[in-house]
């Protein structure tokens, strides 16, 4: 069960080490990683066949699935099914589809105008998880944004199911989203394969996609190593859910197991205004995990979580923002008077009646969300992560009378004479 701790006993230096998570101090991951980045870099297909025998233990005869395939295998899952995908992928496209936006253009003197415009990035790449969970889910979090940017190549990786092949639901997304070609690759393979190019797979301009400790360092590996961005440091799952006595133990209990079931490396944390509160969660999540399919992992994950005592609501937002989870829930009736508080997370799921499962799937929001404290920093996946802004500017010859002795001072004092030369010469 939960490990508990009070924050009344611990120092600012326990609190850092308890905050810290998915640590590679002896660089083991990062070694391990690197060979296969250099393995794919320099055999290409070759090095894919082989890795994916030895990780998934399966052989493949080519690399990808084509438009007929996955036509074929989406007609494998039943009309509910396919409904479920539809509404969310309705619900996702709505709420994404209100961020481009085109920004007015601004004339910061007379004659000089100025502005941005939106342009996609052209080949993107999605890692869509496969493992002891295939995310059909992520998908659409990654595809439905690429295509409201106008992204010309999209290019999918994604582990193969046992049959060589993709589950139908994966091939219904794919239908949704109007994509013809899958990779069947996973892994810091894929990443690397997208980051190089082989063969088979084309080399993009941005990674995006969520994965574990392997799949992470490999993406920001090749961020150092080439000319390919990503989208941010997306890792194993993580969820930390405030409670006070309002909380009904039984619900915080199923949303710690709704991260924990992701895999044994994913972590759920509780801030808790009780000691009793927790110990009521730790008897429901006893009660719960015996009639939970994945309880092996889920139960993995709990035994590397914790819950933390806390005296206040406030107390446990400042402990909340230090840890800067990738999902915060708030099960509290005084949620709205903790939103201007809240600094560091990457979605926030308020009150008692909204689970971190309806973000994953159809509520509308991302859940490709920064990891690991990340969330101090970064955003999760939206429109604008798959779009560069442009610079524009114009200047009239009533601007350049306006701007032009300003720009030859600075010039000059900076001792950038051709600088200055450029405007002088106009004039």
């Amino acid at each position: 069960m939960l490990k508990q701790y009070s924050l009344r006993n611990l120092t600012a230096p326990e609190v850092a080490q308890l905050v810290a998570r998915n640590t590679d101090a002896n660089h083991a991951i990062q070694d391990a990683v690197l060979q296969i980045i250099n393995d794919v870099r320099e055999r290409g297909d070759e090095s894919l066949r082989e890795l994916t025998a030895k990780f998934d233990k399966i052989a493949l005869d080519k690399l990808y699935l084509e438009k007929d395939d996955i036509e074929e295998l989406a007609m494998t899952i039943t009309r509910d099914q396919q409904r479920a995908l539809e509404i969310a992928f309705q619900n996702i496209h709505r709420f994404h589809s209100v961020q481009l936006r085109k920004e007015r253009s601004v004339e910061t003197m007379p004659g000089v105008k100025c502005w941005r415009e939106a342009r996609p990035i052209e080949k993107v790449g999605l890692y869509i998880p496969g493992g002891s969970a295939v995310l059909p889910s992520t998908l659409l979090m990654l595809g439905v944004p690429a295509r409201i940017a106008g992204c010309k190549e999209i290019v999918v990786c994604s582990p193969p199911q046992k049959s060589g092949k993709i589950n139908g639901f994966v091939a219904y997304c794919l239908q949704l989203l109007k994509i013809e070609r899958i990779y069947l690759t996973g892994g810091a393979q894929a990443i690397a394969a997208m980051a190089y190019g082989t063969d088979s797979i084309p080399k993009v301009d941005k990674i995006f996609g969520p994965g574990n400790q392997f799949v992470t360092k490999a993406k920001s590996l090749v961020q150092g190593m080439t000319n390919v961005s990503i989208d941010m440091p997306a890792g194993p799952s993580e969820v930390l859910v405030i409670a006070d006595d309002t909380a009904s133990p039984a619900f915080v209990a199923a949303d710690l197991l709704a991260q924990a079931e992701h895999g044994p490396d994913s972590q759920a944390v509780l801030v808790a205004t009780s000691q009793a509160l927790i110990q009521q969660v730790n008897s429901e999540l006893a009660k719960q995990l015996e009639v939970l399919p994945r309880a092996e992992i889920a139960r993995m994950a709990i035994d590397n979580s914790y819950a933390v005592a806390v005296d206040n609501l406030q107390e446990a937002l400042s402990f909340s923002n230090t840890y800067a989870p990738e999902h915060l829930i708030l099960e509290t009736d005084e949620w709205e008077s903790l939103i201007p508080r809240i600094v560091n997370a990457g979605s926030v799921f308020l009150g008692h009646l909204t689970p971190e499962s309806a973000g994953d799937y159809a509520s509308g929001t991302n859940h490709t969300l920064p990891t690991s404290g990340y969330a101090r920093s970064y955003s999760g996946v939206s429109v604008d992560s798959f779009v560069k802004k442009i610079t524009f500017q114009h200047i009239s010859s009533e601007g350049l009378n306006h701007i032009g002795s300003t720009v030859e001072i600075l010039a000059e004092l900076e001792g950038l004479h051709a600088h200055k030369n450029a405007v002088s010469i106009r004039k």
